[in-house]
């Protein structure tokens, strides 16, 4: 892991184990429910894959997967993305 805090200990993740982190900019590290919280996720526990993000009703868009996600999640994305339905849902 890269960090600029001189108290994070490096570490190095297991084979097929992933390390997620929070992307709310407003939630303090100790906020965050993510990996520093409860660790490395294994990868057996990944269900699915961000396809769109909706930060605010000026800030979305698609997600880049792989090559091959992205030609997979292009259908499900022309038949139910609904922006305006998803911004609707925003608390300021």
């Amino acid at each position: 892991m890269v960090s600029n805090d001189e108290k994070d200990e490096p570490f190095v993740l297991e084979k097929d184990q992933c390390w997620v982190l929070a992307d709310n900019l407003a939630l303090k590290p100790k906020e965050a429910r993510d990996s520093r919280l409860f660790g490395p996720v294994p990868m057996t526990d990944i269900l699915g894959r961000v396809i769109y993000s909706l930060r605010t009703a000026v800030d979305h868009g698609l997600v880049e997967n792989s090559g091959m996600a992205m030609k997979q999640d292009g259908p499900v994305l022309a038949v139910e993305l609904d922006v305006e339905e998803m911004a609707k849902n925003i608390k300021p």
